[in-house]
């Protein structure tokens, strides 16, 4: 298997996983909540919070999505690498928050750590198609 197919096969299943679970905190955020590790999901109108969430997630899938359908591998690459933050931030929100150690780092900070391999991989396969790009063409003498 190819370093090319091994990433387009990652970064597919991370776009299906975030649409998933984005799709599930905006289409039932009361069951999907206690899955994200905090002690206690918002009460009140701060449930509005977990759809914010959801949407945020499926947003982030699709721009993923539509770098790798386009085939913007390079890009694809630094916004892997950028939207790893986002779990980064979910996981230290649960720790900062008493929730969940076992979800915060087990579920939160291994797919932000899978997410930074997976773009530095795409780096690595584009990084040759980058460096030739820049490189000036010999001027005629």
């Amino acid at each position: 298997m190819s370093l090319k197919t091994a990433n387009t096969a990652l970064t597919t299943a991370f776009i299906l996983f975030i649409l998933w679970f984005g799709g599930e905190f905006i289409l039932s955020p009361e069951t999907t909540a206690p899955g994200f590790g905090l002690p206690n999901r918002p009460s009140g109108d701060g449930g509005g919070f977990l759809v914010v969430k959801g949407i945020r997630d499926v947003v982030m899938a699709l721009v993923l999505g539509m770098l790798l359908v386009t085939g913007h591998r390079r890009a694809l690459g630094w916004v892997l690498l950028v939207e790893a933050l986002a779990a980064y931030g979910d996981m230290t929100t649960v720790l900062a928050h008493h929730g969940s150690v076992a979800t915060a780092l087990g579920f939160h900070c291994l797919t932000a750590t899978l997410m930074v391999v997976n773009g530095l991989l795409i780096m690595r396969e584009t990084r040759t198609v980058a460096a030739a790009a820049a490189t000036p063409a010999p001027q005629p003498a």
